[in-house]
């Protein structure tokens, strides 16, 4: 069968709940195509592992322009390619953002989306191991769990970031968002749990669903303003694949504006610049790109218990046999949230605390036990873009996020270092810290820590925004998430946040998945 009601393509933390629960309806044909594939090999499973998917066959790999601010570098930036996209590799941080965040959305045009509204929907996804809350699900097909074999060090993290005058925060999607504490994981008993996992694999038993993996979308083929399919390369071949309601675009924030662009929809004499006729000039596709830009602090530690040991023999054994131990650690077990800015309704820095060294996306090694404080700066305001590099639905996008393009995101990053510093030199962990490495010694003045940030500054793994909900003049999608100028069209994934979230950016995916799917349910 070549003809659906509804194409979804890409599976990621949005397309695999936007294809679950759109063929919960028999009457509906739902086809997802991932390009990646649909195997979920032990790396993927193995929770503390997922630093070895990058770079591999399971890694979009792309690689930024050089950055303006950052000395001209080119920023690696991971990107999953298999079945359940980045919820497969990421830190499975299950970390909705501020209330904030939604209603500035509802105040700034996108109807629908304030913190109220939204809530039962996150509600909706989760399956809880707390139990059913005022702001937690338990019965959702996303299991979210508390880290099942946390370090004892990973506890003494927490209170040094308190003895900073962090209040303890054992919920960071509570009623607040401020404070220090674990951070709950999507998982399940001590295994990754993908919205594969949760939306595609019970889908897969529907005879209303399709899955089409290791298949390369080209573009989408619109006809008298009508998005009325896809053209795919599935073995080598171009096939065509035709929508009778909709098209959804879930190829994330690089993807899904390049699949954009290539369809004709974008920035006309961008698009003329690849021998692209112009279908609907559109100058926000690609454009509004956001980021978290991230900094590590790494410190040699006495302490026992660090995640040095987590490959042994004897914790690979714990983990076939019970699941338990090291390797069901995320690294970044513990976090907080905190102000550096005055006026702010949220928290502008995250930190995370690991028991373990990280550095250079986890490439790099160290020969002595130590622990990790990492900032990411949420509250960024820096944007960038992108571009088609090529016409080539194979080619790389060519990004530029312009970190650090504000000076307020300068300020706040050199203020969470120095809380950092300050937990890791005081309080409980003044004792067992015996040797800064990140950002060192030799690095005290302000002009030097920036000059630092510059050279080693790395991101959270969050592109967004660029396809972002707003109108017609500022915007690619409407509040329903439909492509303006093409009907039967619609983006969801993190492209169409209209700013980024302060924090983490799986769960306010997979919430774009559940409205969309329910915005389409309510029009068909």
């Amino acid at each position: 069968m070549r003809t659906y009601d509804y194409i979804v393509v890409g599976s990621g933390s949005a397309g695999a709940v936007v294809a679950g629960r759109l063929s919960e309806d028999p009457s509906t044909r739902v086809l997802l195509i991932e390009a990646g594939g649909a195997k979920k090999p032990m790396r993927v499973k193995v929770p503390a592992a997922f630093p070895t998917q990058f770079k591999t066959d399971l890694d979009w790999e792309v690689y930024t322009e050089p950055e303006p601010h950052l000395d001209g570098r080119v920023i690696y930036h991971p990107r999953a390619k298999l079945l359940g996209g980045c919820s497969a590799m990421n830190a499975m941080m299950y970390i909705r953002g501020s209330r904030h965040d939604y209603d500035s959305w509802a105040k700034g045009g996108a109807t629908g989306w304030s913190y109220d509204e939204v809530l039962p929907l996150f509600k909706r996804s989760e399956r809880n191991s707390r139990g059913a809350s005022e702001y937690h699900g338990d019965a959702g097909p996303l299991h979210i769990e508390d880290p099942r074999t946390p370090t004892p060090l990973t506890e003494t993290l927490i209170e040094a970031m308190c003895a900073t005058g962090l209040s303890r925060n054992d919920d960071f999607n509570g009623a607040d968002q401020l404070g220090a504490g674990y951070n709950q994981l999507t998982q399940k008993r001590g295994m990754r749990w993908t919205t594969a996992d949760g939306f595609v694999t019970p889908a897969t038993k529907r005879a209303n669903f399709t899955l089409l993996s290791g298949a390369h979308v080209h573009r989408v083929r619109v006809a008298n303003g009508r998005a009325v399919g896809v053209e795919v390369e599935v073995n080598g071949k171009v096939e065509f694949y035709a929508a009778d309601r909709e098209v959804v675009l879930s190829a994330g924030a690089f993807n899904t504006p390049q699949l954009l662009m290539l369809s004709g929809i974008g920035p006309a004499d961008h698009l003329a610049e690849h021998g692209i006729a112009s279908v609907v000039d559109n100058p926000n596709v690609g454009a509004h790109l956001m980021d978290h830009p991230l900094y590590l602090t790494n410190h040699e530690t006495t302490a026992r218990g660090t995640l040095a040991g987590a490959e042994s023999p004897v914790q690979l054994v714990k983990y076939l046999a019970a699941r338990r131990g090291m390797l069901t650690s995320n690294i970044g077990e513990a976090g907080a949230f905190f102000h550096t800015r005055s006026g702010e309704d949220a928290p502008d820095v995250q930190m995370f605390g690991a028991p373990a060294y990280f550095w250079d996306n986890g490439f790099a090694t160290h020969d002595k036990p130590a622990f990790a404080f990492a900032l990411s700066l949420v509250g960024s305001t820096s944007r960038g873009h992108l571009r088609l590099r090529s016409a080539d639905p194979k080619a790389q996008i060519g990004a530029t996020f312009n970190y650090f393009a504000e000076r307020a995101d300068m300020d706040s990053m050199v203020a969470g270092i120095e809380r950092a510093r300050e937990a890791a030199a005081y309080g409980p962990l003044r004792a067992l810290t015996t040797k800064e490495i990140h950002p060192g010694a030799a690095v005290q003045t302000r002009q030097e820590i920036e000059a630092e940030i510059r050279r080693n500054v790395s991101h959270t793994f969050h592109p967004a925004c660029t396809a972002r909900i707003g109108t017609e003049v500022d915007g690619v999608v409407d509040p329903d998430l439909r492509v303006h100028g093409v009907v039967g069209l619609r983006v969801a994934d993190a492209s169409v946040f209209p700013t980024i979230p302060h924090g983490n950016t799986h769960a306010p995916t997979v919430l774009v998945g559940e409205k969309a799917a329910d915005l389409i349910r309510a029009t068909s």
